[in-house]
């Protein structure tokens, strides 16, 4: 017998007694209350005689209640007090002593029978409580011997591979992330994290002459190494009791269009977990040093990422990750190591002057916080330890001819921490200098160097802030950039001198915008005569917006866009925004977003609140995307159309032999429809409306 057919019977027999229950104890106030007779047998007698065969009746049922049906006991038991036990009260009272001993026996078997479903059904709670704590001890202990073990054979890998030190944690923190935005719930998502943790297990049997090659491999090398998916699902597919792990380490190298490997599986044939991690690894991959090249900036990666979308890719993991590259404005999805990865440990020793420096700290609008001590080291001559203030694609100090421009290297000066501070390519730098220095010239001079240095830093548009402390004596460095689009990286270096004890952190809260005060006038390309709504110049992804356009009927909108000087890639251009809010504002009150559609045809899809149906056609007239960038930057004119309908809005334009259509549908057609204009790195003038 099945279990829901077992508690169906259980329902329907406590059920049965409930109301046999309830009706013979209406019948026994009935019986006592009445003055009639009957005759059974020839005899007659007062009807009220059958209240004592319908009491035990009733008594019999309430044994049953608590016996067999202990489950429902705390209902029983209200159902005895509210019903039973004023009646047994009243028969003592008004009955004579003879007469009222069954309604005294009643009362005593009502306090037995309240007594075991309490105590019975106390003992089966406490059971159970102890029961669930021993299985949830069990599992958390079980979870923790997985996660042990699976650190256990990452370490072993990143042990064998020197170049990969921390790739597979964060393949699965990518992939992870990925999982979370396909919508996977918490139990899911941690499954492909587990998965993707252990993709690339079977590395171990592999070389390490083949792992640890500088250089490119050769066919036959290649074909060992290869080998490591196979290998990898060979050791996991073990794990019976986990069959997902085996997944990410045997197909995590097929392509969406049938061309990888092992198997050479294609589209949707692959498992989902495999075509999640196939994304993230080739991103950390991407994204880190290895022993023939550099990290490759972010923004190359994404073209990366959209090149291989359909092709190595799963189309829409492909866009979920160019998603979550689009929202890591602080490049934290990368290798991590900066000057955060020798926090707090004897960090850095620089011999002559830039020997070494260390990769960008971004400096943004939260302020950093960086705490050193710093020495001598190897020379009296030294001057110490300086701050370089630079941008670049990938963060990273560069001094190479050709990796300057491939990079777009940019130094806007630099600071030594004792104060004097040297202009490479800023607008304009002030200082000035708080405190006094309490150096004791009675301390040895090697003692007397040690300093120990409390460092804040602080971005806001296109000023940022420095404040260097030591002991009493106070710094502050003010310096203009060039505009605002810039980002803004910190390298730690210096001349023989050690930098160790090395803290950073970064506060959770963005500055005021007036938390610096201005040393130079705010460039701007939007100091031309307004449309219809103000003009808006976005510095970064999405800082800025446009006021909201009201969606009803038929709109035409048409602007003048240009990418700004620093603008270097396809998406640095104008986006369409449909979403609702109460004030109708980008981010207002209850702010809900549908679509977002960019100027070269990317779009972004909001599966749990709207339908997006893109369609992006390249015409014979478009030049190529290094023409359209160029042209972008010169500036042109655009013309968006709208027809919105209940909850129907189509969205049509052409720009530079691009003709972007899209549709949106939204779920639960909110009370009004809102356009804005957003971008990036672009200046939008003269927006006019026509209805």
């Amino acid at each position: 017998m099945s279990g829901k057919t077992e508690r169906k019977r259980n329902y329907t027999g406590y059920i049965t007694l409930i109301v046999v229950y309830l009706l013979t104890t209406v019948l026994v106030i009935i019986a006592a209350r009445s003055r009639n007779e009957m005759i059974i047998n020839g005899r007659t007698l007062p009807i009220s005689a059958l209240a004592g065969v319908l009491s035990s009746i009733n008594n019999i049922c309430l044994i049953f209640l608590v016996v067999y049906y202990n489950r429902f006991g705390y209902i029983t038991a209200l159902v005895i007090l509210v019903v039973q036990f004023p009646i047994y009260i009243r028969s003592i009272m008004s009955a004579p002593v003879l007469t009222s001993l069954p309604g005294f026996f009643g009362m005593l078997l009502t306090f037995i029978a309240i007594t075991m479903i309490y105590r019975r059904n106390k003992t089966i709670e406490d059971y159970r409580t102890i029961e669930v704590n021993h299985l949830r001890k069990q599992q958390k202990n079980s979870r923790r011997l997985f996660e042990q073990t699976a650190t256990a054979l990452v370490n072993a890998i990143d042990a064998k591979d020197r170049y990969s030190h921390g790739h597979s944690v964060r393949v699965a923190e990518y992939s992870e992330m990925i999982a979370i935005e396909l919508g996977k719930n918490s139990e899911e998502s941690r499954k492909v994290f587990y998965a993707a943790l252990l993709h690339d297990v079977g590395k171990i049997g592999i070389p390490n002459s083949i792992i640890n090659k500088k250089g490119k491999l050769t066919k036959e090398e290649y074909e060992v190494i290869k080998e490591h998916t196979v290998k990898g699902n060979a050791i996991l597919s073990s794990i019976s009791e986990y069959p997902y792990l085996s997944i990410g380490a045997h197909y995590h190298h097929e392509r969406y269009d049938g061309k990888g490997y092992p198997d050479g599986l294609k589209g949707e044939d692959i498992p989902e977990i495999a075509r999640i991690i196939s994304v993230a690894d080739a991103y950390d991959a991407m994204s880190s040093n290895r022993s023939y090249r550099d990290a490759i900036p972010q923004q190359l990666i994404r073209e990366e990422i959209v090149k291989g979308a359909g092709t190595q890719f799963d189309p829409k993991i492909a866009k979920i990750m160019q998603h979550l590259i689009d929202d890591d404005t602080n490049y934290r999805m990368r290798e991590n190591i900066s000057a955060g990865e020798f926090s707090g440990i004897n960090g850095l020793i620089f011999g002559r002057y830039r020997s070494e420096v260390s990769d960008g700290i971004q400096i943004d609008g939260n302020i950093t916080k960086i705490r050193l001590v710093e020495e001598p080291e190897g020379s009296e001559n030294g001057r110490g330890a300086q701050i370089v203030l630079f941008d670049s694609l990938d963060g990273r100090f560069h001094d190479d001819i050709d990796t300057v421009k491939d990079l777009l290297y940019c130094e806007y000066c630099e600071i030594w921490l004792d104060g004097s501070v040297i202009n490479k390519g800023s607008r304009k730098i002030e200082t000035s200098i708080t405190g006094q220095d309490l150096t004791d010239d009675n301390v040895p001079d090697e003692q007397d160097r040690i300093a120990n240095y409390y460092i804040e830093a602080v971005k806001v548009k296109d000023h940022v802030l420095i404040k260097i402390r030591k002991e009493d004596l106070v710094t502050q460095i003010t310096i203009a950039l060039p505009d605002s689009s810039r980002y803004v990286y910190a390298g730690l270096t210096g001349e023989y001198c050690r930098i160790r004890n090395v803290m950073i952190e970064k506060e959770d809260a963005p500055v005021a915008n007036d938390y610096i005060p201005r040393i130079a006038e705010e460039i701007s390309y939007i100091d031309v005569p307004a449309g219809d709504i103000p003009n808006v110049q976005v510095d970064g992804i999405r800082t800025q917006s446009s006021e909201g356009i009201e969606l009803a009927g038929e709109l035409k909108v048409s602007f003048h866009t240009m990418s700004l000087p620093t603008a270097r890639l396809v998406w640095h251009c104008p986006y369409f925004v449909i979403y609702s809010s109460d004030d109708g504002k980008v981010n207002g009150s209850n702010y809900r977003e549908y679509s977002l559609v960019r100027l070269d045809g990317e779009n972004r899809d909001y599966e749990d609140i709207s339908e997006n149906r893109l369609v992006v056609t390249k015409r014979p007239d478009f030049e190529g995307w290094d023409v359209w960038k160029e042209k972008n930057k010169a500036g042109i004119d655009v013309t968006a159309n709208f027809i919105t309908s209940n909850g129907v809005v189509a969205m049509s334009t052409d720009n530079l032999g691009i003709s972007v259509r899209n549709t949106t549908i939204v779920a639960g057609e909110p009370k009004k429809l809102y356009m804005a204009l957003t971008g990036d790195q672009c200046a939008i003038t003269n927006i006019r409306i026509n209805r």
